[in-house]
């Protein structure tokens, strides 16, 4: 409570139950929300982090309760996102035997850069409790945001002490020094064709809304890096589009034509970086300004010529104030991002015949009419997530509010979850678009939402099968289907069953009476549309992937 926590999520386990007695004490102070699956409540955290921007928080029980939590700490760990996973653990007196579900949780979320927490930490002296928590927090949320673990033996959280907290954790600010930013404006008035790539955790309203006075002053055109779509507003003439999965050609054709990228916030990792085509690692063909709140980031992949470490607060402060000249080089160049990406997402312009009663982009500018500005879009991973990816435009942070929650780590699953987290925490309308594998990762949480009394809307896209797997097969070994088809249940019976109202269409001009009926309801709604298989992306059919691989030239190895 004295950190300000008001929500943590978990599945009881009985490592822990001195701890869910405390929230029985504290009902008013803090909601424990029960899940059906580590899993989901792990995510429900990460969620929780991102739209806060303190950490989630996720009590889980020792073994298997850990172990599946364990995604939802892969993902803040990708998504530089702060949260805190709270594991019940054997007593003391039976450490080290491989007693009931004992698990080395040190090595097993492994602190390092290529593991999936900041820091892992075990509490056996009740009376240091106030150190490692005020502790946590401050990993978590300092330099790049990030999950940490902490290891409560059960017996300890008997013991019996007289503490007091420790004060509000607030995440330290590094500041550009002042010779780095007099470089980097020497190399934007040496630019001709320059780009900002921003994304990453750490933004806050203040953030985006410095950024965007930044790009103005300079006339600069901005990408928002891959799932962070909501850093800068998606309607602003100097937005130039997402840099991510599917990314328009044009605008992967403007980040490698670019003679200076800056990059504010992002890892610059393998999907925003084409496989780091777009930016070849570790020398960028472009030069390149990278700005990260961690030293750690720095350097670590690219070799940036300008490097500075800032948080995204003290960094977009600074940049805004930069002295721009009244005229620049680049005007047509940050005009023509924009009418590139606006081309990119009217549906006239997709050049693909789709099969099947169910246009999707026009699904999306449903989506875009009735949804308000402040609604919170959540998914999971998988190809049904790319037209809302493509077609739909955030507002996002420059409007105060956090609007995507999308797992940069690539995590199924996720999507639902996420939005109801969202419902309970905000209030706020919740979209969720999931497909017919997602769902299933974690459909079950719609039981959390009834039983919380919250509220989502889910879009479920039914194709019968892992979309994204069976679209590699057929690019990689066509027609040799295996292990990517799904026989299904009835979805919407099964969200009836969790309390939600269900609808099932199959055609487009069903779809918005039935998504103004979910928004007008007071329950949680899922809408179910059976789609095409050959339905598989935004750019092309299943059918013309697997052809073009069938008639691509084959050359005989040389003897």
């Amino acid at each position: 409570m004295a950190q300000g926590v008001t929500h943590a999520f978990g599945v009881p386990g009985e490592s822990y139950l001195a701890v869910l007695d405390g929230f029985h004490a504290y009902p008013d102070q803090i909601q424990f929300v029960i899940n059906r699956q580590e899993g989901g409540a792990a995510f429900m955290a990460e969620a929780h982090g991102k739209l806060t921007g303190r950490p989630g928080i996720c009590f889980v029980t020792r073994g298997p309760g850990a172990t599946n939590a364990s995604i939802g700490v892969h993902t803040a760990f990708q998504d530089s996102t702060p949260m805190i996973l709270f594991v019940g653990d054997v007593a003391s007196d039976t450490r080290d035997r491989e007693a009931f579900q004992e698990v080395d949780y040190s090595s097993f979320f492994g602190p390092s850069t290529k593991g999936m927490a900041k820091r892992v930490e075990r509490i056996d002296d009740a009376r240091r409790i106030p150190e490692y928590v005020a502790r946590a927090f401050a990993t978590a949320m300092n330099g790049r945001p990030g999950p940490v673990v902490l290891v409560l033996p059960e017996d300890m959280l008997t013991q019996t002490v007289d503490l007091e907290p420790l004060p509000r954790v607030e995440a330290v600010e590094a500041s550009s020094d002042p010779g780095s930013l007099r470089k980097l404006r020497e190399m934007l008035l040496q630019s001709e064709r320059p780009l900002v790539i921003a994304g990453g955790g750490g933004w806050t309203p203040q953030a985006a809304q410095a950024l965007q006075r930044f790009a103005e002053n300079w006339s600069l055109p901005v990408g928002n890096a891959f799932r962070f779509q909501d850093t800068f507003d998606n309607h602003h003439p100097l937005y130039a589009g997402d840099v991510g999965i599917g990314l328009n050609p044009k605008l992967a054709a403007r980040i490698k034509q670019a003679d200076l990228i800056l990059a504010i916030g992002p890892r610059l990792g393998e999907m925003t970086t084409g496989g780091y085509t777009l930016i070849e690692a570790p020398r960028p063909k472009q030069k390149l300004v990278h700005i990260h709140a961690s030293a750690e980031e720095l350097n670590r992949v690219f070799q940036a010529d300008l490097a500075i470490n800032a948080t995204m607060n003290a960094a977009a402060r600074s940049l805004e104030v930069l002295t721009a000249p009244v005229t620049v080089p680049w005007q047509a160049w940050a005009e023509a991002a924009n009418v590139d990406y606006l081309a990119n997402i009217d549906p006239a312009n997709g050049g693909v015949v789709l099969p099947g009663s169910i246009d999707m982009p026009a699904i999306v500018a449903t989506l875009k009419k009735l949804l308000p500005q402040d609604a919170v879009l959540t998914n999971g991973a998988g190809n049904f997530a790319s037209w809302v990816h493509r077609f739909f435009q955030h507002h996002g942070l420059v409007k105060g509010l956090k609007t995507q929650l999308a797992p940069t780590v690539g995590a199924m699953g996720y999507g639902v979850p996420a939005g109801i987290a969202a419902a309970i925490t905000t209030g706020r309308t919740v979209f969720t678009i999931a497909g017919d594998g997602d769902f299933l990762m974690n459909g079950q949480e719609l039981a959390t939402a009834v039983q919380h009394g919250a509220k989502s809307i889910v879009l479920l896209l039914n194709n019968g099968m892992y979309g994204t797997i069976r679209m590699h097969q057929e690019r990689e070994y066509p027609r040799h289907v295996s292990g990517s088809s799904l026989q299904n249940p009835d979805f919407c019976a099964l969200a009836r069953a969790y309390g939600y109202t269900a609808t099932r269409i199959t055609r487009t001009e069903e779809f918005e009476a039935v998504m103004r009926q979910a928004l007008q309801g007071k329950e949680g709604a899922l809408i179910e549309i059976m789609l095409d298989p050959e339905v598989i992306s935004t750019r092309g059919t299943l059918s013309a992937i697997t052809n073009a691989k069938l008639t691509a030239p084959t050359f005989a190895r040389s003897a």
